[in-house]
């Protein structure tokens, strides 16, 4: 059961962390964790579930360390987009605009960049949302409203400062992933 939703566990743990190294030993310590208390589990969404656990422990290594000392880079390298597109200009284009973008949500506060990675990459409901960070439905979606202003404004500074084309462009799918 757990198994399938290892791909969420660590697209949460790596976005929450900002760190490949640290969200591969918070998913092995999440998962940990539910296996110990599978039997509290009762019943419902199982994913929901462990990325609750997953999302806890973050926030626990987070504290231990003090979020202000996490700042290791994104790695293109592993985590390029993975769109092969015959033009090299928008190749170029398209990876300036991904690379902004990451770097414009990894800036944002853990509690807005929370809530955007399980609506937008996970597809999460509200409600699941809600659950998992253990906060009202309507914090939830001031939340994301927030997250979603203060990546525009850090986009459109960027557009600004001529760092990337600020033309009208379809984002690649998945938007961030």
């Amino acid at each position: 059961m757990l198994v399938v939703h290892l791909d969420a566990a660590y697209n949460l743990a790596r976005w929450l962390m900002r760190n490949e190294t640290e969200a591969e030993d918070v998913v092995q310590d999440a998962y940990l964790r539910a296996i110990r208390h599978f039997a509290a589990f009762r019943g419902g969404d199982g994913r929901a579930w462990l990325l609750k656990i997953v999302r806890n422990v973050c926030y626990d290594r987070l504290r231990q360390k003090s979020a202000s000392v996490q700042n290791t880079d994104f790695d293109e390298s592993i985590y390029g987009a993975g769109q092969q597109t015959a033009n090299p200009e928008t190749a170029l284009l398209l990876a300036e605009r991904a690379a902004a973008l990451r770097k414009s949500l990894e800036e944002l506060p853990p509690e807005y960049r929370e809530v955007l990675v399980l609506r937008e990459l996970e597809q999460l409901s509200y409600r699941e949302i809600a659950d998992i960070a253990g906060i009202p439905l309507g914090t939830v979606m001031s939340r994301l409203n927030r997250g979603r202003q203060r990546l525009q404004q850090a986009l459109l500074n960027y557009a600004e400062r001529g760092a990337i084309d600020a033309a009208p462009y379809e984002a690649p799918e998945p938007w961030i992933a």
